[in-house]
């Protein structure tokens, strides 16, 4: 997608931080904007500082946990201004701690955000994008700990490397009806992710880590040295145009990168080690490929 003038874009967590951001280069360049956002509060803010430089956005409160919510948001956006083909999967919580002192609670959480709203965004908008068939883009925002886990946020990095394994696996899918995907993969980012605890639901209340005003603040000192959010949403509007995979703006990132991929390969034989194993699977691959396509993907 070259143009995104006058495409309607759907921008989860678009009441601050990343989807903030997201949603201010994108009006800036032509597109119509609807933002949503769990917290009305920052809605208000939002839409008042959009309002500031002359830009227009629809904004409407959403739990993306929430399908039938998600339903009715879509519903609402196609009223006010037509089919979605800009759908930006932003908005992410986190909290971090030793895992070994996780519950489910701390799992349950993460996951039904980071992940969860993630596919109930493909969910409820692929299929319109697809039946209106004018294409689109979907950008979903993982993680740089989609690729290097620690162990603090080894639940936040768990839910984003989901993120990246779907995102890499509906790009190939989403092909054929000239829809793109690309996963954007920060790292620190000047936003109040931090905050994202004041959102969680009592009945995820149950948490194993420590969090407190001193947490907090060390918190917000850590993110308050990251990358601006229009300067991040300004490389994922070069990426869509681009139509890259990843939007990875951090040259920081690339040393650590190197090194795990190295490790990755490292850990493999050489390509000429089995050749008969090779290619007794790949023919086996190649035959179920064609038997799915033949019972999957022909007509009921």
């Amino acid at each position: 997608m070259k143009d995104v003038s006058g495409k309607v874009a759907f921008v989860t967590g678009g009441g601050s931080g990343v989807g903030l951001g997201q949603a201010r280069v994108f009006a800036r360049a032509g597109a119509k904007i609807v933002i949503a956002d769990i917290r009305q509060d920052h809605l208000d803010d939002a839409v008042a500082q959009l309002a500031g430089e002359g830009l227009t956005a629809h904004a409407i409160r959403l739990d993306i946990t929430d399908r039938a919510a998600y339903a009715a948001a879509a519903d609402e956006v196609e009223r006010v201004y037509g089919v979605v083909q800009l759908l930006f999967n932003t908005a992410g919580v986190s909290i971090f701690g030793p895992l070994e002192k996780s519950t489910y609670d701390d799992y349950d959480w993460q996951m039904g955000v980071n992940f969860g709203g993630c596919v109930n965004g493909i969910q409820t908008f692929v299929p319109r994008m697809i039946k209106f068939g004018k294409g689109g883009h979907i950008i979903n925002t993982a993680s740089l700990g989609a690729f290097l886990a620690a162990g603090p946020a080894g639940i936040y990095s768990a839910s984003k490397f989901a993120v990246r394994g779907l995102s890499e696996a509906l790009r190939a899918e989403l092909a054929k009806y000239d829809i793109g995907v690309t996963v954007l993969c920060p790292a620190n980012v000047n936003t109040n992710i931090a905050e994202s605890v004041m959102t969680r639901p009592k009945q995820y209340s149950n948490s194993g880590y420590k969090f407190n005003d001193a947490i907090l603040d060390s918190l917000r000192r850590i993110y308050s040295a990251g990358k601006d959010p229009v300067e991040l949403a300004e490389e994922v509007l070069k990426a869509i145009r681009e139509n890259r995979m990843y939007c990875i703006p951090y040259p920081e990132a690339r040393k650590p990168l190197e090194k795990h991929f190295a490790d990755v390969l490292a850990s493999l034989p050489p390509e000429d080690a089995d050749p008969d194993g090779v290619r007794k699977r790949q023919l086996a691959m190649e035959q179920y490929r064609k038997e799915l396509a033949e019972l999957q993907y022909k007509p009921h």
